[in-house]
């Protein structure tokens, strides 16, 4: 196996075809999404076959997403600062160092919370064929605002109400030194 050579992009370093690389989070390209937080995904034109992985940055109140539940195993670590994951109906406090497994058909999602920032590691693994995400109806998940009101089977109509993300490179203090 070969090294994947890494090429610079208006928004950072992207991986340029197969094999294995190293890249600083803070050299990668990122996204903006706005009331979403931020993230990067460390790929490049095409995702990686077996795992997804980002590294989010939240502020507090802000969503990683909306919640929901999936055919596949999610991880999500903790890095820093604080959060709220809301799993099943219950809320629970995240703090550094915390792990959470979410394994299939889990309904779930991570808030961040707290004074701060908060850098979220999400790891999950990828399937073939169609993902089977589900955003289901939650009271909880719609008081945090990352509820739908019509459970779907579809991002495009949970997200409507979503600005999107902008490609952008890291900003300095995203993550902590």
């Amino acid at each position: 196996m070969t090294e994947a050579p890494l090429r610079e992009t208006r928004f950072g370093l992207a991986p340029d075809g197969d094999g294995w690389f190293v890249l600083n989070a803070r050299e990668s390209r990122w996204r903006d999404w706005g009331p979403l937080g931020a993230n990067c995904a460390f790929e490049g034109k095409r995702p990686f076959r077996q795992v997804g992985i980002n590294l989010n940055r939240l502020l507090p109140g802000q969503p990683m997403g909306f919640y929901h539940r999936e055919r596949h195993d999610e991880g999500f670590l903790v890095l820093a600062g604080e959060c709220l994951l809301l799993v099943e109906g219950q809320e629970r406090t995240l703090r550094a160092w915390d792990f959470v497994h979410c394994p299939p058909e889990a309904n779930h999602m991570i808030v961040g919370a707290g004074d701060g920032p908060a850098v979220v590691l999400a790891v999950g693994a990828r399937g073939r064929g169609r993902s089977g995400i589900v955003y289901p109806v939650d009271p909880l998940a719609l008081a945090h605002g990352v509820g739908v009101e019509r459970e779907t089977t579809k991002p495009q109509e949970a997200y409507a109400g979503s600005p999107g993300h902008t490609r952008c490179r890291y900003r300095t203090g995203w993550l902590p030194e």
